[in-house]
């Protein structure tokens, strides 16, 4: 590999190593495509917000086109048995193949010995409420899986995002410390309960390595997720703290596993897979969640792609640029367009409620692929019709079929 890479180059190395230089399958994806790139992409993110759809269901439909999501429920919520996932902090919380599950229980561990949660802040509930995080393990033990308001002496939340009430606060400290694991969701509740009637236990039996080794292991998944990068880049897939992640990286530079190099353009040095793949073009188009691990880290996008992105969620309405919930649009090699949709599900309509092409890209040259994509995501989740509010250079252009 070389020394010095275009940025050009560089775009189309990360679009590999995601998945995006290969063809959708022809015939109805199975499992057995979804296996193929959550191990090539390393994890899916979890959130919240179910504007559109989940987040963590997104990203397979982006490579891989109308999946039935049912599929990766039963690898993620179904019979124990039956799992091939298993959900932790990974890059956030995250659905991660349950072959990496050693290779996070150096973070389970740090997390019990030194008391903190997995943003690094001090759990005070043992302080407040002696013995309560144990009485909700034992209430696990002897129930079964339990949400955390099904605690005996949950309390009430505090309200907000992060207001988590004690019973919550306790499940948490336990989740991090892999003392329970998440056994499911109700709605979007998660379900908590013994890691031994929730993880297979051939993979409870797998050896633990020793941090150092897990580390550098969930580089090497980063670096073959992200084909080149930073090492911060590198770090952060799997929330790493830079000063041992510099470490590994130096280790795997030395067994050859990582290579230097610098990229057009890029202000810090970088580093790429020693199986990167640089293909000759990539001819991709996808919607992409915000969450999807092509674009989560905001800096790297917009250094790849020239992409500025941020989600406006949080923002007062009058202030958003453009939108509420906005998928970029990749066409090709480049972010070409963002568009902020919503599904009505009362009326089955997919609401296209602003779109906008980027700076140098022609509107007529990206209306008729985003609107084909448009309604391929409109189909897959079983939405009848596509409204478009006309917001947005590009959303003129869209002409919606009668029936997606």
């Amino acid at each position: 590999m070389k020394a010095s890479l275009s940025a050009h180059e560089a775009r189309r190395i990360a679009l590999a190593a995601q998945g995006f230089s290969r063809p959708r399958p022809a015939a109805r994806p199975d499992r057995r495509h979804l296996r193929r790139v959550i191990a090539q992409i390393g994890l899916l993110q979890i959130d919240s917000v179910n504007v559109l759809v989940r987040s963590h269901y997104l990203p397979l439909f982006s490579r891989l086109g109308g999946y039935q999501p049912e599929i990766l429920d039963a690898s993620w919520l179904g019979a124990p048995s039956a799992r091939e996932l298993f959900e932790y902090w990974g890059h956030m919380a995250s659905l991660i193949p349950l072959e990496t599950h050693p290779l996070l229980r150096w973070r389970m561990a740090e997390a019990a010995a030194n008391q903190r949660d997995i943003f690094n802040r001090p759990t005070s509930l043992e302080q407040q409420r002696p013995g309560f995080i144990q009485a909700a393990l034992d209430q696990i033990a002897e129930r079964g899986a339990l949400s955390a308001r099904e605690i005996t002496g949950a309390g009430a939340s505090a309200g907000g995002w992060w207001g988590w009430s004690d019973g919550k606060r306790a499940l948490e400290a336990l989740f991090v410390a892999g003392r329970v694991a998440a056994a499911g969701r109700r709605g979007f509740e998660r379900l908590y309960d013994l890691p031994e009637r929730v993880i297979p236990a051939r993979v409870l039996a797998m050896p633990t390595p020793a941090p150092e080794d897990a580390q550098r292991s969930l580089i090497r998944i980063s670096a073959r997720a992200l084909g080149v990068g930073t090492e911060k880049d590198l770090c952060d897939y799997f929330r790493i703290r830079i000063g041992p992640g510099r470490t590994r990286i130096r280790e795997l530079v030395e067994d050859g596993e990582l290579t230097p190099v610098a990229v057009e353009g890029w202000p810090q040095p970088a580093f790429i897979a020693r199986d990167a793949s640089l293909p000759r073009t990539v001819d991709a188009h996808a919607l992409l969640s915000p969450f999807d691990s092509l674009i989560w880290d905001r800096a790297r996008t917009e250094r790849i792609f020239g992409f500025r992105y941020r989600i406006e969620i949080y923002t007062p309405s009058q202030q958003r640029k453009y939108g509420y919930y906005v998928l970029p649009f990749l066409l090709g090699d480049r972010l070409a367009a963002r568009v902020d949709l919503k599904s009505d599900r009362a009326t089955a309509t997919l609401l296209v409620r602003g779109a906008h092409s980027e700076p140098g890209v022609r509107p007529d040259a990206v209306a008729e692929p985003l609107m084909r994509e448009i309604t391929a995501i409109a189909s897959w989740l079983g939405l009848e019709r596509i409204k478009v509010t006309r917001r947005g250079n590009l959303a003129r252009m869209l002409h919606p079929p009668r029936r997606a």
